[in-house]
């Protein structure tokens, strides 16, 4: 199926994300294989790591706590498969990098502000946000990457990737409301797309 420019923006603004990724970025990743994979597997384990550090901030948040632990279970699941995969294709783990995207986002968290519901609803949106980055970023790898198995690997991750960010986001409407959540969402859109632009295109990485 041809994907058109028009096509990709739509499908990428169904995730709230306001400006897709270059779609060079593929071509660039399956360059070396053994970076992406390595990039990938680390994002899965610090993927379930965040789930577990949110369960511990938040013990008394049930229904937080109830949604997130299978969670934990299906990143380090996914972590596991990354390394299936390298170790299929006789490639090495690499050692994890400094990830500036989310650096990035963090640094525009509201930290130390208002309740604890409001900085519970700032790491819930991060979460929220990378989350559908990667779902954006698997998703045209299962579109485009040239390996017709690694086209079904990330169709796989992108499925999962997209009901992650569907669950933070339902989460932080549920502990601060639709209308505070869509406000500070939109910040954070508006914010994510801007980061996007100053990052230099890189295949090594998942963001």
């Amino acid at each position: 199926m041809t994907h058109t420019k028009q096509q990709e923006l739509e499908e990428v603004r169904m995730l709230g994300l306001q400006l897709p990724t270059d779609p060079r970025w593929v071509n660039l990743a399956e360059m070396d294989l053994e970076e992406i994979l390595t990039d990938h597997a680390y994002c899965e384990q610090k993927a379930a790591t965040a789930c577990i550090s949110l369960i511990q901030l938040y013990p008394e948040r049930k229904e937080l706590v109830k949604a997130l632990s299978p969670i934990v279970t299906e990143e380090w699941g996914h972590f596991r498969l990354v390394l299936s995969e390298l170790e299929k294709r006789k490639l090495n783990l690499g050692k994890q990098r400094k990830d500036e995207y989310v650096n990035a986002l963090l640094k525009f968290q509201k930290k130390g502000e208002g309740s604890e519901e409001d900085r519970l609803l700032e790491k819930l949106l991060v979460c929220a946000l990378i989350e559908a980055r990667s779902c954006e970023r698997f998703r045209l790898l299962s579109l485009y990457i040239s390996d017709d198995d690694l086209k079904d690997f990330y169709h796989r991750f992108m499925v999962s990737e997209a009901g992650h960010y569907k669950l933070f986001i339902e989460l932080a409407t549920l502990y601060s409301g639709e209308e505070k959540t869509r406000k500070r969402w939109k910040e954070y859109l508006i914010y994510e797309a801007e980061v996007m632009k100053e990052l230099a295109l890189r295949g090594d990485r998942i963001h």
